[in-house]
């Protein structure tokens, strides 16, 4: 296939570089040695809701000014319709903004809202649900957490306990949602829940939407290997939730659920986080100091590095051929999961490369003194997650065979 960008799509990143350049503040600075999240489309050293929200004044001042400037232009929301607050561009172009602004190191914003929560509304919202959330998200005033899992239905979701009660104009909520991701931090939530409990498990389950101070919510942190909290567990204990905050039909929820787990990106982000990751690795090794660390048989690295850097070419194509099917006016189906699954595993690949380089000076955690300040050591941590987040590998490739190969589920 040919990747070469078209000369719209050429004349776009060159705008996109000049607006980085132009309006990225100055001081809203990586931060590397506070980790908040294990997301791979993350950009190292940033953590826009986190830093939104930052006891730093420049830090905040620094997320909110940037996600101003986004906004201006429509590019927190780029691929929605510009009467929500977004710039109506291409798949392609969504494509060409994401990866620009990975490559220039640059925080996106508003995450779980702008690229899941929101296309589901624009799917499956009501008019009101539009009007009331949509520009909110699209201009960087609110965030979401996505409350799916819960404790014995992580991978098998749909075995879902948090029951909800009709009452009137309201559903009564109660149970709990686990692995949050940035829960503490999020202003809304979307959530999962059973409304008929005799309905076979893939039925009876409806989609709300709340704001996360309603009473009766409970965010607490959960603190992960490497010391930080990147997600949260939730209690919901009797919280009142109107009924036109439901999304969809009530016990249709699955199905809406599904389409919004489809809006996964292309994974253009972690491609390139990892081909930086991997370049930065290599700079190091050939430096002075990184030949004082890397350990003796250079010659089995260079094989290890050159494999990492043929696998991440891979998954490129891979996030440049899901992008190519939703600019064919497709959703993207098993091959979202293809990209979940294979940028998962090739991230623990490359952490487990990275620091093994160092032979016995990849235990080194603390950052002052250590090889290339321990950036490996803390993503071999992070890495652990991977294959679990968004989906199990074994859910993935269930969804690879049956909808990809046709296979039969038994």
């Amino acid at each position: 296939m040919n990747w070469e960008d078209s000369p719209e799509e050429a004349a776009f990143r060159r705008e996109v570089r000049a607006f980085i350049g132009e309006h990225f503040p100055a001081d809203y600075v990586p931060d590397h040695d506070d980790e908040h999240s294990m997301e791979p489309e993350d950009v190292w050293g940033y953590n826009w809701p986190v830093d939104r929200v930052s006891d730093d004044p420049a830090r905040r001042d620094g997320a909110r000014k940037w996600a101003k400037a986004l906004a201006d232009k429509g590019w927190i929301t780029p691929h929605w319709p510009t009467e929500y607050g977004g710039a109506g561009l291409s798949a392609l172009l969504e494509f060409v903004l994401q990866e620009e602004m990975m490559r220039a190191r640059v925080p996106t914003v508003n995450g779980i809202g702008a690229f899941l929560l929101g296309p589901t509304l624009l799917a499956h919202g009501t008019d009101e649900q539009k009007a009331e959330h949509l520009p909110r998200i699209a201009r960087g005033e609110a965030t979401w957490a996505q409350g799916f899992s819960e404790p014995g239905a992580g991978s098998d979701l749909a075995s879902l306990r948090t029951r909800a009660v009709r009452d009137g104009d309201d559903y009564v909520v109660t149970g709990q949602k686990v692995w949050t991701s940035l829960g503490q931090y999020a202003d809304w939530l979307f959530v999962l829940v059973r409304t008929d409990p005799e309905a076979p498990k893939h039925k009876g389950i409806t989609f709300l939407v709340l704001d996360a101070k309603t009473e009766g919510v409970t965010v607490r942190p959960i603190t992960d290997i490497r010391g930080s909290a990147p997600f949260a567990e939730i209690f919901l204990d009797e919280v009142r939730v109107p009924v036109a905050n439901r999304v969809g039909e009530e016990n249709k929820g699955w199905y809406v659920a599904m389409d919004a787990l489809s809006f996964e990106r292309a994974g253009i982000g972690a491609c390139v986080k990892m081909e930086q990751a991997l370049a930065d690795l290599v700079t190091y090794l050939r430096s002075e100091e990184g030949k004082r660390f890397v350990r003796a048989d250079r010659g089995a690295l260079r094989h290890e590095i050159a494999r990492r850097y043929t696998e991440i070419r891979v998954a490129y194509n891979l996030a440049r051929y899901t992008v190519s099917v939703q600019a064919g006016g497709g959703v993207p189906g098993y091959e979202a999961s293809v990209n979940q699954m294979y940028g998962a595993e090739l991230l623990q690949r490359l952490a487990r490369t990275g620091a093994s380089a160092f032979g016995p000076f990849s235990q080194l955690w603390q950052r002052d003194g250590a090889p290339l300040h321990a950036t490996y050591a803390h993503l071999r941590a992070d890495a652990v997650a991977a294959t679990f987040l968004g989906g199990t590998t074994e859910i993935q490739r269930n969804v690879i065979a049956t909808r990809g190969l046709g296979l039969p589920r038994k």
